[in-house]
């Protein structure tokens, strides 16, 4: 039997704001995250790209000094979303061994592998830190949430590139169908503001080039597009049984339809140019969902603002919807977040529930001159949602052809 899963807490640390409710408002706002990198290892770098949508409360103002000491930034971020999704959902009353942690990142602890690196070469073996690895690991963020919040159904981690986060959530509702939970904390995190990734995305001509303006960077489906602005943060959704949130009196947000996984098997950083199987995600997420393609309302599109990656987006909406996608609203929303890799799923996913529970459609900012080749109805202000029951998507693709879509309805 088919269980009914909703969403019942949200949490976040993003360019926009450090929490869910502060982020949200920026983004209705039409505000943009991003800004010039004030360190002084941009300029002894020499680094091309000198700007980035940096989380707009630092850790070190939320997390106690000891946490900030013993975790990396990538866990910082999860403790603080997770710790808002947590209560935002009522700290429920859970066993220990029905509550389970699904978490994502893209990279993991790059900037304690990085500076533990710099201390071995420059100050020796005795210098680096004994927490090191545990600081460095990819599973760290998912770990410090399941630790702190004493989740013993288990702790999974998921690493997929920029689509690891939306990964995390399907696999959190087939945790919850398959009754090995009764609640899970879902969601991703990334910090990778760092010089090594910002050379190397650089080199491979991923970044925007806009240093003198870095608010207007990412314009997702503009024609003057050049790259993604790269952005850092943590997002957590708090899902479960309808049954169980229903038993103890908790606010329903949207219910959590699931979703679909597919990879592209063609190149390790280009996506599949005929998009069949991101269509084929789109596709099973709304099949699976017990849906009609007609039935979908908005989509939050993965859109990171780089020439080939848009268009090849467009391609696999307009295989899987046909004419129907002329009448959907799309949303972009890293054109103010930046593109927080392996944290980008939860945070749109957020914006997507977000969306449905308050019935508006977040904008697309910095949309000047819309690339003719990608003719689609962009949310350029908010929108208003209509009532009744509404269905929306949120996709994500990734490096090494990744392709993840999850689905919600409004309740």
């Amino acid at each position: 039997m088919t269980k009914k899963i909703v969403v019942t807490g949200l949490g976040a640390t993003s360019p926009l704001g450090g929490t869910a409710t502060d982020t949200w408002n920026a983004l209705l706002a039409g505000e943009s995250g991003a800004s010039t990198l004030d360190y002084e290892w941009v300029e002894r770098t020499q680094l091309p790209i000198t700007f980035a949508a940096q989380a707009r409360v630092r850790p070190g103002d939320v997390l106690a000094r000891q946490e900030t000491k013993r975790l990396d930034p990538s866990s910082q971020f999860a403790l603080i979303a997770g710790r808002e999704a947590w209560a935002d959902a009522g700290e429920p009353e859970v066993e220990p061994e029905r509550l389970a942690v699904d978490w994502a990142t893209g990279i993991g602890g790059v900037w304690t592998l990085l500076d533990a690196w710099d201390t071995l070469r420059e100050r020796g073996p005795r210098r680096v830190l004994p927490m090191t690895v545990p600081m460095l690991m990819p599973n760290g963020p998912g770990a410090a949430i399941g630790m702190d919040l004493h989740a013993r159904a288990g702790i999974t981690t998921v690493v997929s590139a920029c689509a690891s986060s939306t990964e995390s959530l399907v696999n959190a509702y087939n945790r919850l169908q398959a009754g090995l939970a009764d609640i899970v904390i879902a969601g991703g995190s990334e910090a990778a503001i760092h010089p090594l990734p910002i050379a190397s995305f650089a080199a491979m001509q991923a970044l925007s080039k806009r240093n003198d303006d870095p608010a207007t960077a990412s314009r997702p489906y503009d024609i003057t597009r050049d790259g993604f602005v790269l952005g850092e943060g943590a997002a957590a959704l708090v899902v479960e049984t309808e049954e169980h949130a229903l038993a103890r009196g908790a606010h329903i947000y949207a219910e959590l339809l699931g979703g679909s996984i597919t990879s592209d098997a063609y190149h390790i950083t280009a996506p599949d140019p005929e998009g069949s199987a991101a269509a084929r995600a789109m596709i099973e997420s709304i099949r699976n969902a017990g849906a009609d393609l007609s039935d979908v309302m908005h989509i939050n599109a993965h859109a990171t603002s780089t020439p080939v990656g848009d268009i090849a987006e467009y391609n696999a909406l307009r295989r899987v919807f046909g004419d129907l996608l002329d009448g959907i609203p799309v949303s972009a929303t890293k054109a103010s977040t930046g593109h927080l890799l392996g944290g980008a799923g939860a945070i749109e996913a957020l914006f997507t529930v977000k969306a449905l529970a308050e019935r508006i459609l977040p904008p697309t900012i910095n949309l000047t001159e819309q690339d003719p080749a990608i003719p689609l109805d962009v949310v350029t202000s908010p929108r208003a949602l209509g009532s009744g029951d509404l269905l929306a998507i949120s996709n994500s693709f990734g490096f090494g052809g990744h392709n993840a879509v999850v689905a919600f309805r409004s309740v």
